[in-house]
């Protein structure tokens, strides 16, 4: 099994490539024409939120395909759109929802929200890369997260947004050897130290960017070699993988003493 620097390097060196091997999938394919064939149809809000296939596929594009449900909340966020700042998708943390009142904005075009770049191939374009994540998740979460973080550290200005974002937070906390626990902390607390850590203005710069995967991508194969080690009874008969072990933790102990580059 490759780590997961390794896969992430695969798939990011032609990115274009890799899409478009995602976007020939035959479900892929599928649901995307489907998409594109009927989102122009769409006029209203209640006409979009009635056709689950467009919605649920929109959904799925900004990466809330768990708040699908919840159509009262998301009629909401549609409705007052964005060019308020007391706009609802607005005043949340999560930036997924105003991304998502930007590509639909029923609000500012009316019956032509979906007819825009944005509502159109601009979704699909992120469907597809959401599906990408998905599928590498099947086979490495570690990738899927790492994939997932570099499409969203340029949109990263507070340690907030990370917070709010699980799987961001999932990503920072292990580039920074946090436990998983600390999330039960003040909020304001765990905001502190991620600011006191992490100069989020480098996430605009997409060298450091990657540098920064590279160590999320370190710490997650340590971690996951210590834990599949300490928890597998039989490789601690293996002579070799006592050594394997012992190397495993070091390593985790140097990547987590480490300070990230400002």
């Amino acid at each position: 099994m490759l780590s997961t620097i390794a896969d992430y390097t695969r798939l990011t060196k032609d990115m274009g490539k890799s899409l478009t091997q995602v976007a020939k999938q035959p479900d892929v394919s599928r649901d995307t024409d489907y998409f594109l064939g009927h989102i122009g149809q769409v006029k209203t809000i209640d006409d979009f939120l009635k056709d689950y296939r467009l919605y649920s596929y929109a959904m799925k594009a900004y990466g809330l395909s768990d708040m699908t449900y919840a159509k009262a909340f998301m009629r909401k966020v549609l409705t007052e759109g964005v060019t308020s700042k007391d706009a609802f998708a607005n005043k949340l943390t999560d930036t997924r929802y105003r991304q998502f009142a930007t590509a639909f904005n029923f609000a500012a075009l009316g019956d032509k929200a979906t007819q825009t770049a944005a509502a159109t191939t601009g979704t699909a374009t992120q469907y597809v890369t959401q599906t990408m994540e998905e599928k590498a998740g099947d086979q490495n979460e570690g990738l899927r997260l790492a994939l997932y973080f570099t499409r969203k550290a340029s949109t990263i200005t507070t340690a907030y947004q990370i917070l709010a974002d699980k799987a961001l937070t999932q990503v920072v906390q292990t580039a920074l050897g946090l436990p998983s626990t600390i999330s039960a902390a003040n909020i304001d607390a765990q905001a502190k130290m991620i600011a006191d850590k992490i100069k989020l203005t480098d996430f605009q710069d997409p060298a450091k960017v990657t540098k920064f995967v590279q160590r999320f991508a370190a710490m997650w194969d340590a971690t996951q070699a210590r834990n599949d080690s300490s928890t597998n009874p039989a490789l601690v008969l293996i002579a070799g993988a006592a050594t394997s072990v012992s190397m495993d933790t070091n390593v985790l102990t140097t990547l987590q003493n480490i300070k990230f580059n400002r």
